[in-house]
């Protein structure tokens, strides 16, 4: 009953919002309606818009036009309504926020956190656009180019993941992000595994409060997708590398097949069809799909 009553609320809150354009100030709200919504979440801090922030946004002619100030344009934030979940975000809030990264995140990663600039968040508050400091204004039109992404793909996961956050609810999502990030073109897929990184990395502590028997186990599986990721960046020498380093007798039973899964691949795009062949006989019709999806990309 509460679940429906939130869900009404926050509809109704969208619908109001919706009309006057005006962004939201509550975090958690947004993260609800993104999610709902398949959406990402646009964040700024409280104190950047107390003064004006300059933009640059593209013209239907595809002119690049300059705007003052990005929270009054009345034609900047429907276009942003459109794509994101808006959300100003009290400077109160940083020092809850920055304790659940501090430690956990690149030094990279944290500047980003603490500048004035907008940040692109999944609906889980991890930032996607992580890059290196502007030296010109930001585009708003380039922004929904390369990060309004439908999240549709990976809603299943990310519902997974907010309503348990466990050690498989996390992997799966990593695993999601690094499957999403095969469709991306080559600037938005590397802040894609990025992310998968960070879930890996949470994912990879939450296997050590498991059982010892079980912990073997779930290390090796998030050591093995740290090395898929290899594969999309385009690195198959790499990959072969790595798996040559890892003692066959101590792979689990259960991961046979994603070693065989790796090794397969990374031959393929090597061209080494004998030594591909060893290994295809071991592995599913899905990630023999898969496996062409990560062989076009390296084409």
């Amino acid at each position: 009953m509460k679940s429906h009553l939130l869900k009404f609320i926050v509809l109704l809150f969208f619908v109001n919002l919706s009309y006057s354009q005006a962004w939201m100030t509550n975090l958690k709200v947004a993260q609800s309606l993104a999610s709902a919504q398949n959406k990402m979440v646009l964040m700024v801090w409280e104190e950047t818009t107390k003064y004006p922030y300059p933009v640059f946004v593209n013209d239907k002619n595809d002119n690049t036009v300059f705007i003052n100030n990005l929270f009054e344009d009345e034609i900047v934030s429907p276009l942003i309504w459109k794509h994101f979940v808006p959300v100003i975000v009290s400077d109160f809030k940083y020092g809850e926020m920055f304790y659940k990264i501090k430690g956990k995140r690149t030094q990279k990663y944290i500047d980003k956190f603490n500048d004035d600039s907008i940040k692109i968040m999944d609906v889980n508050g991890n930032i996607l656009n992580v890059s290196n400091p502007l030296e010109n204004y930001e585009n708003i039109t380039e922004l929904i180019e390369n990060y309004a992404l439908n999240t549709k793909f990976i809603n299943n996961e990310l519902k997974g993941y907010r309503t348990d956050k466990n050690f498989y609810s996390t992997y799966y999502l990593a695993s999601k992000y690094l499957d999403y990030a095969m469709y991306m073109n080559k600037k938005v897929r590397s802040k894609l595994i990025d992310l998968s990184t960070i879930y890996l990395e949470e994912a990879s502590l939450l296997a050590e409060t498991k059982a010892s028997e079980d912990q073997l186990k779930l290390s090796q599986r998030v050591e093995l997708l740290k090395i898929q990721q290899s594969l999309i960046r385009k690195r198959p020498k790499k990959v072969i590398r790595q798996l040559k380093r890892i003692d066959a007798e101590s792979i689990d039973n259960s991961n046979e097949t994603f070693v065989a899964f790796l090794y397969y691949t990374a031959y393929r795009i090597l061209n080494d069809e004998t030594n591909a062949t060893l290994w295809e006989s071991k592995i599913s019709s899905v990630n023999l799909k898969k496996a062409q999806l990560i062989y076009n990309l390296n084409s």
